[in-house]
């Protein structure tokens, strides 16, 4: 019994050093095995999940971040400052023979101009210097300087501008610079990554990193044709002609403007889709202008009273308000009350996608439509004409005028000298009127030249562009305005003849 005791331990010493030479051929013989190449696995790349939604063999950045990507984009994006020169109006008290008493008959001279100064960003499309901005940047700019990443200074020349779109294009004298390669924005989901650069507040060129939020907005008032891109990426004031990007590096947008209470980045930015600024340049480039397609109706939303009204069986398309008998869609017939359906084959989801398609195809181009009627589907086809500008001083809307309640009426940009000759504060917005026919339904309703109208049926007018959409939108039907007269605002109602 005192022996088995003693072999006991010499047996296991045994089996636990057979198990160390098992169990160390065993770790060699996998370590080879997984030395080898996995069928398949040879020569892996990273895999990201593509804007479109398809695997692609495109690497990230790096592991770290976008550094890579940033690398190359940040010296196509430029800084943009732009000065004009604005008048001022010398104050009557100056000529008050009251006050004048108090200083000798001698009032110290109030300067007659003074210079405002506009910040903003820009894109390099092209090396031999040509850049994409938003027209706001350069509007009525006197001396616009291009402030490249290296610090070179260029004095920039505007080619042309698309106030409809806010886009500019401005050249400098400069050639093999770095550019941007253009995406595609059409293919563009909510969820995709969005990078923005440009010169927020003048701090220096800044990049900041989100996410598509939407696509297709529109009806914001911002322009005359919108389409914007929503992102979460912090845009500020500055930031407006800067560069938006997608996980590629490629630029998806220009962005332009932010919806914000407090003018800082709430997290709601829009950027120009580069699909639509690329077809403005385009057209600035050839024609110098953008020439667009019209059709000279008024059209609006298709709501579910309207569709009612009018027997029409859905609640899409474009309703028509109004037809110019001398414009294409009047000597083709069209009427109003008519909603228009396709276009060239295509649905038409609203007044805004009728806009859009339009407007991106040239005067003459014939379009074949599909209307319903009280009920009844008919064919209609015509030849465009060419879309007036939009911008400037204006009547009642092309030839609607004759039907509109604001027949008679003339407007122009309240701009900030007329603002100061008004006595108006600086943040009153709308559009001035600059004459009133004594026949107008409106001098007999009390419109005045010298009226700032700020409302048309509780709606803000920003623009002309506004003022006219607005006025396209209504018709015939009687007008509600909400009217600025020196610095007292009032309603007013315009009735139709």
């Amino acid at each position: 019994m005192a022996r088995f005791f003693q072999l006991r331990p010499a047996v296991a010493l045994i089996f636990v050093i057979c198990i160390l030479i098992v169990g160390a051929a065993l770790g060699m013989a996998v370590t080879s095995w997984a030395s080898h190449t996995v069928l398949g696995a040879g020569n892996r790349i990273p895999v990201y999940i593509s804007q479109t939604g398809r695997m692609e063999n495109t690497p990230p950045s790096n592991s770290m971040g976008f550094a890579p990507l940033f690398k190359s984009a940040l010296p196509a994006v430029v800084s943009i400052t732009s000065t004009r020169i604005v008048k001022t109006q010398q104050s009557p008290l100056f000529n008050d023979p009251f006050f004048q008493q108090f200083f000798g008959g001698q009032l110290p001279r109030q300067p007659q101009q003074q210079r405002e100064r506009g910040l903003g960003s820009g894109v390099i499309i092209s090396p031999e210097g040509y850049i994409l901005t938003n027209n706001h940047v350069v509007d009525k700019g006197t001396d616009i300087k291009v402030i490249l990443r290296d610090k070179r200074q260029f004095t920039g020349k505007v080619i042309g501008t698309d106030p409809q779109t806010d886009i500019a294009v401005v050249k400098i004298d400069a050639t093999g610079l770095p550019t941007i390669p253009l995406g595609d924005s059409s293919k563009l989901a909510v969820g995709d990554y969005a990078f923005a650069i440009g010169n927020p507040f003048g701090v220096g060129e800044t990049a900041t990193m989100g996410i598509i939020s939407a696509t297709g907005r529109n009806g914001l008032s911002i322009e005359d044709y919108e389409d914007f891109i929503q992102t979460d990426a912090a845009i500020n004031p500055g930031n407006s002609g800067g560069a938006l990007l997608n996980a590629r590096g490629e630029l998806i947008g220009i962005n332009t403007a932010i919806l914000s209470g407090g003018g800082g980045n709430q997290g709601i930015g829009f950027a120009i889709p580069i699909n639509m600024a690329k077809y403005v340049m385009d057209q600035i480039l050839k024609h110098g202008k953008v020439v667009r397609g019209y059709i000279g109706v008024g059209i609006q939303e298709v709501t579910p009273e309207l569709a009612k009204a009018f027997h029409v069986s859905a609640e899409k398309g474009a309703l028509i308000s109004g037809v110019d008998a001398n414009g294409p869609g009047g000597k083709a017939g069209l009427q109003r009350g008519d909603v228009i359906m396709e276009l060239n084959g295509q649905s038409v989801d609203g007044p805004n996608d009728l806009r859009l398609k339009v407007g991106t195809l040239t005067p003459g181009t014939t379009v074949h439509l599909k209307v319903e009627r009280s009920g009844q589907m008919r064919d209609v086809s015509l030849a465009l004409g060419e879309a007036p500008a939009a911008k400037g001083a204006a009547n009642s809307p092309g030839g609607l005028a004759e039907n509109s309640p604001m027949r008679g009426v003339q407007v122009d940009e309240l701009t900030s000298d007329i603002r100061q000759q008004l006595g108006l504060k600086p943040d009153v917005k709308g559009v001035v009127v600059t004459n009133v026919a004594d026949d107008a339904p409106a001098a007999d309703a009390g419109l005045q030249r010298g009226d700032v109208i700020e409302q048309i049926n509780r709606q803000p007018v920003d623009s002309v562009a506004d003022y006219q959409r607005l006025i396209e939108q209504t018709g015939k039907q009687s007008l509600v305005l909400l009217i600025n007269r020196g610095g007292n605002t009032n309603f007013m109602v315009v009735q139709p003849e």
